[in-house]
């Protein structure tokens, strides 16, 4: 092995290494009065910059965790580097030649790890760029990269390459570089099995992984032939000694500059769509590689963005698909966004398209507006849960305003509460108070939810919950009607009525009824079965009836039609008459008819509450509603006039 480095050469490259410029490759400075710069620590988590820097003295220190030292130290610290590898890598950035104890020269397996395992990385680039600029075989790979608008002059910017399919092409080139076996497959770049090693990546598109200082540590590729063996779409390098993919972002080294000085990040899905923005001059775009967009990603764009508590709030865009997984992936980061100072938007293209896709479609213009028309992170997740329920109902209503009173209730700034729950209201057609209830419970229920969670470490499996979906009756799929409410147990009766007794009914009373007059689906699949039951069967025969109904209804609820037609009535009959009292079943028949108006008058005057904060206004359909309304209100007037 080598020996130490010249403590001469260590010298120099400390005395020649900038502080203030390598700290600046992971941190954004300001100025923290004469002599002193501060920044966001690169070493815990923090929201007012305790980080300072003394570029005359040539020393760091952190005020919050402690730590500090000189420019080598941190170096060591932030790469995780040994002291002679951090030496060498400053002396790499000076063009420096440093001097080992041993020898004039250091033997190549000398050199540190990482520098190694680095410049293995740099030689697999250019290889991988070269044949697909100039090779026959990467043809396929060049007609991928210009249906989608990209050229050769785009492949030299982002170093995008192209891995023959041979399978040792590239294994052979490095160690004819003198790169050992063991370092290939350390890095990630080759593969070890029973006949020796093989190209990790073969025949397929290439991407190059940098870190934040501009060395690529891994890469990312995408499948291009239909004969691949490999199904997945994308492969990318594992975890290495120099690739961590939880704190990497694709195109970093390329925005970092435009996110400091704007204090703007976007964050993208695909290094296509990375590739796209720059090219729209959306030059702050970044993307994960491979993973889900996490904590330790926060920590390094908030350094770059100086997302400090007590400044101007910095942005932070987001882009996902318009599919389901883009919605998913949006919900994630909003429940990360209380980790930020800074404020979160979310932007999707109406029609679904990423930004490659847009910028194929609209151009460059169509990416920037895409960014500039970004939504509030809070509204996207809003209306993407909001999207769920179907609020046309009472129950949509009432499940969707306890969906999204968690979102509100999460929300940093308490004093926006008052005001994204007016949104909300507006947006479902409830009471701001109803709403503004609900997320004092959610508060309430995150605590407790919280406290479960706890309890559930420690073994205690109590169930406690206030959520638990209602039972399902076997086979048929429909939920059972929940006897203990009032306005379904006077449902139950009123069908009791019409299957037991029909005739007690005046003629055309069945036809004032609609399925949608009963809230339960249960119930409401029985009238159906009442209602054509009845313009067709003999109601004179007891059996016949309730055998026509039954024929007539749909057979999930089969069971529940024998159930209502053999099941006591809860009232006294008539003496005389041995049927139900005239007055029970006119006050049964107007109680549920009226239960219904009135829920019909709720929905109308929801849809046109939602109308007034719909992105799209809709005058005719609020002229309908307006005269739906009132026919509803005097026919419920006439009901309740006829009650009295």
């Amino acid at each position: 092995m080598a020996g130490l480095i010249n403590s001469e050469d260590i010298a120099a490259v400390k005395a020649r290494s900038s502080i203030e410029d390598v700290v600046r490759e992971h941190v954004t400075l300001r100025s923290a009065g004469p002599g002193s710069l501060k920044g966001l620590c690169p070493f815990h988590d923090e929201k007012s910059p305790s980080f300072n820097i003394r570029p005359a003295v040539e020393a760091w220190h952190c005020f919050g965790c402690g730590e500090g030292g000189d420019v080598i130290s941190f170096v060591q610290k932030v790469d995780h580097l040994s002291f002679s590898e951090a030496v060498e890598r400053l002396a790499q950035k000076l063009g420096m030649e440093l001097r080992y104890e041993n020898g004039d020269r250091p033997r190549e397996e000398g050199l540190g790890r990482r520098s190694r395992l680095v410049e293995a990385h740099r030689v697999a680039e250019e290889y991988y760029t070269e044949l697909l600029l100039g090779s026959p075989a990467a043809r396929q790979a060049r007609d991928f990269l210009r249906a989608r608008d990209f050229n050769s002059e785009h492949v030299k910017q982002f170093g995008v390459g192209f891995a023959p399919r041979g399978g040792e092409d590239l294994v052979r080139h490095l160690r004819a570089k003198g790169f050992t076996d063991d370092e290939l497959v350390t890095g990630g770049i080759a593969g070890r099995g029973a006949r020796g090693l093989y190209d990790r990546f073969r025949g397929r598109l290439v991407w190059p992984i940098r870190d934040i200082t501009g060395d690529t540590v891994g890469f990312g590729a995408r499948r291009i032939f239909d004969d691949d063996r490999i199904d997945a779409k994308y492969l990318n390098t594992s975890e290495t000694p120099i690739y961590k993919k939880s704190t990497v972002l694709y195109g970093l080294d390329l925005a970092k500059k435009k996110i400091s000085q704007g204090r703007r990040a976007v964050v993208v899905e695909g290094y296509t769509d990375v590739m796209a923005c720059h090219l729209a001059g959306v030059e702050t775009a970044v993307a994960t590689c491979g993973t889900a967009f996490g904590a330790d990603h926060i920590k390094t764009l908030r350094r770059l963005m100086r997302d400090e508590a007590g400044l101007a709030p910095a942005r932070v865009i987001f882009t996902f698909d318009g599919d389901a997984a883009g919605q998913k992936a949006a919900m994630r980061a909003f429940a990360d966004d209380e980790k930020w100072t800074s404020q979160s938007f979310v932007a999707v293209e109406k029609s679904g398209k990423d930004p490659c896709e847009l910028r194929q479609a609209g151009g460059d213009p169509a990416v920037q507006a895409l960014i500039e028309d970004a939504v509030p992170m809070f509204e996207f997740a809003v209306r993407t849960t909001i999207k769920r329920f179907d609020v046309g109902t009472a129950e949509g209503r009432i499940q969707a305003v306890r969906a999204v009173a968690p979102i509100i209730a999460s929300i940093r700034d308490q004093s926006l509460r008052p005001e994204y729950t007016r949104e909300v209201s507006g947006m479902l057609g409830l009471d701001v108070e109803q709403v503004a209830t609900e997320v004092s419970r959610a508060g309430k229920i995150k605590v407790d939810e919280d406290a479960r969670t706890e309890r559930s470490d420690r073994g205690d499996r109590g169930d406690g919950r206030d959520d638990a979906e209602p039972h399902v009756a076997d086979g048929g799929g429909m939920p059972v009607p929940d006897r203990r409410d009032p306005v379904i147990h006077a449902e139950r009766q009123l069908l009791q009525v019409l299957l037991q007794f029909p005739a007690v009914f005046k003629p055309g009373a069945i036809d004032l009824l609609t399925p949608e007059a009963f809230s339960a689906p249960a119930h409401r699949a029985v009238f159906d079965g009442i209602r054509i039951a009845h313009h067709s069967g003999d109601q004179g025969n007891a059996r016949a009836w309730t055998s026509a109904v039954t024929e007539a209804a749909p057979s999930p609820v089969a069971g529940l039609v024998s159930e209502l037609a053999v099941d006591t009535l809860p009232t006294r009959m008539d003496a005389s008459t041995g049927l139900p009292t005239s007055r029970y079943v006119d006050e049964l028949f107007d109680r549920v008819r009226t239960i219904a108006l009135t829920r019909q008058i709720a929905d109308s005057m929801s849809e046109m509450r939602r109308l007034d904060h719909a992105e799209t206004p809709s005058p005719e359909r609020t002229r309908e509603l307006g005269i739906q309304l009132q026919t509803l209100q005097r026919e419920l007037a006439a009901i309740k006039a006829g009650m009295g």
